[in-house]
């Protein structure tokens, strides 16, 4: 799943990105307003750590702009204004979530995964589709209860195609999801094709379907 963080404190942002990296999700940075308002302008992202103070602009403007854009970013504000106002017209403007500044990176990141949760999972800690079972605590997958072992590029591609289960999802659109700013979309999707090709490979090992399914000329479809 990936995340944009919009801090222009670097020591911050780079604290954030390592610890959220770690908890396995594909990190954004975003210095200052115009970067912020450029990348949500061309990306859509599982979730965005907003601060309200920014270079060039406020947070609740780029808050305003996800609303005029009817864009369904989750959105986590963390903010050294820890203002009743500010809380109340950051989430009226549509945020999710607000965590005043100082606090501890592994309730940003709780809070991070239950946004997502919430955003594209209903809540659940547990996906149960099939007779597959996608654990988000521990992030793990079974089929019929007996343990599938994937990489992690595997294990966020899945959960990728089951957030969008029974749609298409573009070439283009599975490497923005997951690597974002660190591939250069346009040289080869060799490695694209490899990770599909494993992750399919290891679920029909499994004993599951063939769930992902390429179609022709637009991407492809996990299909249920």
């Amino acid at each position: 799943m990936k995340v944009l963080i919009i801090e222009d404190e670097r020591e911050l942002a780079d604290s954030i990105i390592t610890y959220l990296s770690s908890e396995q999700f594909i990190c954004e940075p975003a210095k200052d307003f115009n970067a912020a308002m450029e990348k949500i302008h061309l990306n859509d992202y599982s979730c965005i750590v907003l601060d309200l103070t920014l270079p060039n602009g406020s947070g609740l403007d780029i808050l305003r702009e996800l609303k005029k854009q009817q864009k369904e970013d989750g959105v986590l504000i963390i903010s050294a204004r820890n203002s009743i106002d500010d809380k109340i017209e950051g989430l009226n403007l549509g945020a999710d979530d607000y965590l005043a500044k100082p606090f501890h990176l592994a309730e940003l990141g709780a809070r991070v995964a239950a946004i997502i949760r919430r955003k594209s999972f209903g809540g659940q800690n547990i996906i149960a589709i099939d007779h597959l079972t996608l654990d988000l605590s521990d992030k793990t997958l079974k089929h019929d209860g007996q343990p599938v072992s994937l990489t992690r590029k595997e294990y966020e591609l899945l959960l990728y195609f089951i957030s969008n289960k029974n749609r298409v999802v573009t070439k283009e659109s599975i490497v923005e999801h997951l690597w974002g700013d660190d591939i250069d979309m346009a040289d080869s999707y060799d490695f694209i094709y490899s990770h599909i090709k494993n992750l399919r490979k290891k679920l029909i090992q499994a004993g599951c379907p063939d769930y992902i399914k390429a179609v022709y000329g637009m991407g492809y479809k996990f299909s249920i």
